[in-house]
């Protein structure tokens, strides 16, 4: 009976963890319009750090950032154990501000010139060549602003994760959730780490002594490096607005019942095109929504201080 009652836990265990694993790869898909967001967006938070204290700024808000999850997990199991109903809601209000957050990122390039970018960035970078800069409170404010906004992607991530496993067992959304966070911690990290050295890395490499043929080599790889760094941060920034858009819509479209039957209907008719026109779909209402929330907090913004006054 022991031997038994062993075998049968072990495969229990066995079934939980290949639940767990399946999971946690469907969440992960799901979530990764944000990561693809988190990325740029933790990237860019260096911009105007010194060139040594690039991967000090990123280990402190990967710090934080592990600290929002320790928060945030916890919270996500309670919600799912106490007051299930709140799911869809807390899913279709994460999938509103993704849609949101993409709005406003396409509405700021048409919004501000390129003129006003750059002049943004060359105010960074003469703040961190003036001594009279306090550099050590310019991080600070760095990392606490880019701690608050991996707070609210990671809410995103969790909500989305914990949508996906509202209907299993605790144990289940436990694991699924707790390899979620670390999972995505780890991974958005090491590569902002691994980007924001990227130039670095790459003029070390073009400045590569020696006449052989793979001293050569090195010096070439090291300029292509250098030249496809900011391509490489233009291109995650793109990718990661159209997946928030994917993502979002998704989610709504899924939250609104009949909504989601009309796509799946018009997929069925679209012929060759039905395995592509849900995800269109998608992304379409993704960007209607994204428009009708950026519109009603620019009214609120607008009216709130007549109001105030």
């Amino acid at each position: 009976m022991a031997g038994s009652s062993l075998l049968a836990l072990i495969d229990d265990v066995a079934t939980i963890l290949d639940d767990v694993a399946i999971l946690t790869k469907v969440a992960a898909k799901k979530t990764s319009g944000v990561l693809g967001d988190d990325l740029a967006l933790n990237a860019q938070q260096v911009a105007g750090v010194a060139a040594d204290r690039e991967l000090p700024v990123v280990w402190a808000v990967a710090k934080g950032s592990t600290l929002n999850k320790v928060i945030l997990v916890p919270a996500a199991l309670a919600i799912s154990a106490f007051v299930p109903w709140l799911v869809t809601p807390l899913l279709m209000i994460g999938g509103a501000f993704l849609c949101f957050e993409g709005f406003e990122k396409v509405a700021h390039k048409f919004l501000h010139s390129k003129e006003e970018d750059e002049a943004h960035h060359a105010e960074l970078i003469k703040a961190v060549a003036d001594e009279n800069v306090d550099l050590v409170a310019l991080e600070q404010e760095k990392i606490k602003g880019a701690v608050r906004t991996d707070f609210v992607l990671s809410a995103e991530i969790i909500a989305i994760t914990l949508g996906t496993v509202a209907d299993k067992p605790f144990v289940t959304q436990a694991a699924v959730l707790t390899g979620i966070a670390i999972i995505m911690t780890i991974g958005v990290y090491g590569l902002v780490a691994g980007i924001v050295k990227l130039d670095d890395g790459g003029l070390y490499l073009s400045r590569k002594e020696g006449t052989g043929g793979f001293a050569s080599a090195q010096r070439k790889f090291g300029e292509w490096i250098l030249i496809a760094a900011p391509y490489l941060m233009k291109t995650l920034a793109i990718v990661g607005t159209a997946a928030m858009f994917l993502v979002g819509g998704g989610i709504l479209t899924h939250g609104v019942h009949a909504l989601h039957v009309a796509i799946q209907n018009l997929a069925l008719s679209a012929g060759p095109l039905a395995f592509i026109l849900p995800t269109l779909l998608d992304g379409l209402v993704g960007v209607i929504a994204g428009a009708v929330v950026l519109a009603g907090v620019t009214l609120i913004q607008r009216v709130w201080p007549k109001k105030q006054s």
